[in-house]
C-alpha cells in the first residue's frame, strides 16, 4: 500500500541525489586550469540530459525488470512502459515510478565521476560515445547483478551494497583508471605544475556533494524509516571523521592542512561510508572515515607518482580506492541486526560470510569495469580519436571543444 510520508522522502531524496550532479561539476570545475573549466563542467552537465533519456527508454528496464543470467534485466519496462503509481517489486510504500527516479539520479552522476580522470584532453565526442556505451555495458548491468536480483546480491552471492559503493563508485573510479591510462598522461604532466583554478568552487561543490549525499544514502532505505535515520547518521559520522584524518594527513605531510584537501577527505569519507551506511553500527561510521583518508592520501600522494599514471582528478584514487575500502569495512563491521538484507554479521562479530562474498563482489566489480571499459574504448576509437590533438590541448578545450571562454574578461597567463 502506497505510503505518502515514504514517497514524499524518496522523491525529496531523489532530488537531493540530482542535485549532486552540479555538484560534482562545481567539484571538478573548480580543480582544473581556466582554459579547461567549461569542458570539464559540460562533461558532467550533458549527462543530465543523455543519462536521463537512456535511463527512461532502456536503462530502469535493462536494470530492474526481469532476469538475464543474473547479469542484466530484460525490456519489459521499455520506455517505462508498465512502470506507474502502484508498488513496485521493490518497495511496497511507493510507487514503482518514485523508485525508478531515485535510482536514475544513480544513473546520471555515476558516468560523471568517470570524467574527472580525463580532464583536459578527452574528445567531446568521444567521452559523448564512451559514456553511452560505459551505461550499457557497465552500468546497467552492475545495476541488476546488485540490486535488480542478480548474481551479486540475492540472486546468488548475496553480498551486500546499501547506495552504491560497487555499482557506482568502484566501477566509475576502476573504469576511470583504465580510461585514463589508455588515454595518456596531459601536455606537461611531468613538467608543469597542475594547480586547482578556484578553490572557493571546490569546496562549495563538495558541499553540495555532501547535501545531496544525504538522499544518496539515506533515501537507499526507500522509506522514511529508522534505517533512513540511521543512514543519514552514518554517512555525516564518517565524513565527518575522513575530514579530520584528511587535515591531519596534511599536516603530517607538508606541514599545513588545505580547504582542497579537507574538501577531498569529505567526498573520500563520504564514499567509503555509501556501500555501509545502513549496515554498520554508528561507532564503525567513525573508523571507516578515519582510515579511508590515509588511505586514499597515499594512492593520491605517493602511489600515483610512483606508478605515473594521470588520474587527473583524482577520480580512482578518491572514488575506486574509497568504494573499495568501504566494502571491505561493511564485511567487518556489517550487522544483520541493523538490517536483515545482510545474511550474515561482519568479521569483527565473528562471521566469516559477509566479509567473504564483501570480497568476492569487489573483485568481480573490477573486473567487469576492467572488461566494460576496453570494450567501450575500442568501439568509440571506431568512430573517433578518444583525445584532442596537441595545439587543441594547448589552447583549452573550452575554446576548440565548445568555441566557450569560462572568465572572458581575463587577460592574464593561465
Amino acid at each position: 500500500m502506497i505510503n505518502t510520508g515514504d514517497t514524499g522522502f524518496v522523491l525529496i531524496c531523489a532530488a537531493l541525489v540530482f542535485f549532486m550532479t552540479p555538484g560534482l561539476a562545481l567539484f571538478y570545475g573548480g580543480l582544473v586550469r581556466r582554459k579547461n573549466v567549461i569542458n570539464t563542467m559540460m562533461s558532467s552537465v550533458f549527462l543530465i540530459g543523455v543519462a536521463i533519456v537512456l535511463w527512461v527508454l532502456f536503462g530502469y528496464s535493462l536494470a530492474f525488470s526481469g532476469d538475464v543470467g543474473g547479469i542484466i534485466g530484460d525490456l519489459n519496462w521499455f520506455g517505462l512502459n508498465g512502470v506507474g503509481m502502484e508498488p513496485g517489486p521493490y518497495s511496497d510504500t511507493i510507487p514503482n515510478l518514485a523508485f525508478a527516479a531515485f535510482q536514475m539520479m544513480f544513473a546520471i552522476i555515476t558516468p560523471a565521476l568517470i570524467t574527472g580522470a580525463v580532464a583536459g584532453r578527452m574528445k567531446f565526442k568521444a567521452m559523448f560515445i564512451f559514456m553511452v556505451l560505459w551505461s550499457f555495458i557497465v552500468y546497467y548491468p552492475m545495476a541488476h547483478m546488485v540490486w535488480g536480483g542478480g548474481l551479486l546480491g540475492e540472486g546468488w552471492l548475496h553480498s551486500v551494497d546499501f547506495a552504491g559503493g560497487n555499482v557506482v563508485h568502484i566501477s566509475s573510479g576502476v573504469s576511470a583508471l583504465v580510461l585514463c591510462i589508455i588515454l595518456g598522461k596531459r601536455a606537461g604532466y611531468k613538467t608543469q605544475t597542475y594547480r586547482a583554478h578556484n578553490i572557493p568552487m571546490v569546496a562549495f561543490g563538495a558541499c553540495v556533494l555532501l547535501f545531496g549525499w544525504f538522499g544518496f544514502n539515506a533515501g537507499s532505505a526507500l522509506g522514511a524509516n529508522g534505517l533512513a535515520a540511521h543512514a543519514f547518521m552514518t554517512t555525516a559520522a564518517s565524513c565527518g571523521a575522513a575530514i579530520v584524518a584528511w587535515m591531519l594527513c596534511e599536516v603530517i605531510h607538508n606541514g599545513k592542512p588545505s580547504l582542497v584537501g579537507a574538501s577531498t577527505g569529505m567526498v573520500a569519507g563520504l564514499v567509503a561510508i555509501t556501500p555501509g551506511a545502513g549496515f554498520v553500527p554508528m561507532w564503525s561510521a567513525v573508523i571507516i572515515g578515519l582510515v579511508v583518508s590515509p588511505i586514499c592520501y597515499c594512492m593520491i600522494a605517493f602511489v600515483k607518482k610512483k606508478f605515473g599514471y594521470d588520474d587527473a582528478l583524482d577520480a580512482f584514487g578518491c572514488h575506486g580506492i574509497g568504494g573499495i575500502w568501504g566494502g571491505i569495512a561493511t564485511g567487518l563491521f556489517g550487522l544483520s541486526s541493523i538490517n536483515s538484507v545482510a545474511q550474515w554479521d561482519g568479521l569483527v562479530f565473528g562471521d566469516t560470510g559477509l566479509f567473504v562474498a564483501q570480497v568476492v563482489s569487489i573483485v568481480i566489480t573490477i573486473a567487469v569495469a576492467i572488461v566494460g571499459t576496453l570494450i567501450c574504448v575500442g568501439i568509440t576509437r571506431i568512430f573517433t580519436p578518444l583525445r584532442v590533438d596537441k595545439k587543441e590541448e594547448l589552447m583549452g578545450l573550452d575554446k576548440s571543444e565548445h568555441n566557450e571562454t569560462a572568465y572572458p574578461s581575463f587577460n592574464g597567463f593561465d
